[in-house]
Formats: structure tokens, C-alpha cells, sequence
């Protein structure tokens, strides 16, 4: 067993069942979005998150420890994303990469944008001409150090 088999069995379960991100959130009281993020293998949950996710997605016990290690992060298994959504998100770095770069450098200075200590929000925006997708993210700006 491994972690992989672990996010397969969550998956599985949450189709044949028809549960959401959001419903197990709430009952652990975190973002729907983290918890995305760590059922699907790219954050590790404490011995009582994972508890809860085990008993939520009815999973065999022997799942437990596995959501409980640290992942090796990074989900994408090549290095242009082929599905359309998430290659979208490759698209805005690609063309938009170099002006995120050049404002946050411009009004923090010489640094990046936290993946670590960081929070993401992603909401339905009704509109007229259709429902747009609103995502937020939210990084500490970690700064350069000389030394």
C-alpha cells in the first residue's frame, strides 16, 4: 500500500457514495479547499484528521497512517499538464507568470509568494453573461536575505 492507493480509494469512495470536499471540511473545520488538497495527497493531516477522513470516506484502517505522513508534493504527472482545466492554470503562469513576478517584486521587493504559508479561497460568481470562477490566494511574501 501507499499513499497513491489511498488517494484512489478517497476518490472511489466519494463518487460511489457522493460525498463532497466540502461536507467533509466542515465537519473538520477547515478550508474545502486544504482538504482537497489533502485527500488528494498534498498535505498531511493530524492522527484526528485523519481519523475523521478514514471514518468519512469509510476506509479500510490501514489508510490511516498514510494520511498522516508528510507527501511527496506535487500531483501533476508530467510537466505540461494535458487536462484542460489545469492546463489553463499552466496557460495564466505562462503569459501572466512575468507580470506577477515583476508587481509583487515591484511593491514587496526581492522575494516570493509562500506555498507553504498560504490559503486559497474558490467561490461561484454568479454573472450575467454566465457564472464566472473567482480564486483567490493568499502567500506570505518571504523576502531575500543577504548574508
Amino acid at each position: 500500500m501507499d499513499r497513491a492507493t489511498v488517494t484512489q480509494w478517497i476518490i472511489d469512495s466519494k463518487v460511489n457514495k457522493n460525498l463532497t470536499w466540502k461536507e467533509l471540511a466542515n465537519q473538520l473545520g477547515l478550508s474545502k479547499e486544504w482538504v482537497t488538497a489533502g485527500c488528494l495527497g498534498q498535505m498531511t493531516f493530524t492522527p484526528s484528521q485523519a481519523k475523521v477522513v478514514v471514518e468519512y470516506f469509510d476506509l479500510p484502517p490501514e489508510a490511516l497512517p498514510w494520511l498522516t505522513r508528510v507527501p511527496y508534493k506535487g500531483s501533476l504527472p508530467e510537466a505540461v499538464p494535458t487536462d484542460p482545466l489545469i492546463y489553463r492554470f499552466y496557460e495564466l503562469v505562462q503569459v501572466y507568470g512575468t507580470t506577477f513576478k515583476e508587481l509583487i517584486h515591484e511593491e514587496f521587493g526581492d522575494g516570493i509568494m509562500s506555498a507553504i504559508d498560504f490559503k486559497m479561497d474558490l467561490q461561484r460568481e454568479k454573472n450575467e453573461a454566465g457564472d464566472r470562477v473567482s480564486i483567490t490566494l493568499s502567500g506570505k511574501f518571504l523576502p531575500y536575505k543577504t548574508y
